[in-house]
């Protein structure tokens, strides 16, 4: 087993217990994405209750995920960088983030001076940090969080 895929057993324990606790249903779907352990929490009939988990604009979600990242942590004695997604929601913030990035692009390209997009957490700058590459332009990221913003370069 890799060391990728151990992170995402310990995790799947920690968040099983987790669930079983808090009382909620979910299945656990682990895999290694971009070098690093990737694990879901899903729900086959509606995600209502894993919501819960979500919170309010991924906030929950980002404190989950810290918390599995320790567990982790204090199993392996390794820090990790396991990405956790709950009913779906950071696939969907990935997508809108992706359209942010190529639109904000496209406005430098038009007007040839540097866009500053609204401040965003380390994942979300990342995205779009990834979808400006993508389309062959440079950006940085400027600030103190929890105002750290991604300007996009020309």
């Amino acid at each position: 087993m890799t060391r990728l895929e151990q992170e995402g057993e310990i995790a799947a324990d920690y968040l099983e217990g987790l669930l079983d606790i808090a009382d909620l249903d979910g299945d656990i779907d682990m895999d290694v994405e971009a070098d690093r352990a990737a694990v879901s929490i899903i729900s086959e009939g509606g995600s209502r209750d894993l919501q819960k988990l979500v919170g309010r604009d991924g906030e929950v979600l980002e404190a989950l995920q810290e918390l599995t990242r320790l567990a982790v942590h204090r199993e392996t004695g390794d820090r990790s960088r396991l990405m956790l997604d709950v009913a779906g929601f950071r696939a969907r913030k990935r997508e809108e983030l992706s359209e942010l990035g190529t639109k904000a692009v496209q406005e430098v390209q038009g007007s040839g001076e540097p866009v500053k997009l609204r401040p965003m957490t380390p994942f979300e700058r990342k995205v779009v940090h990834d979808a400006v590459k993508a389309a062959g332009l440079r950006s940085e990221s400027e600030g103190e969080e929890p105002q750290r913003c991604v300007v996009v370069l020309p």
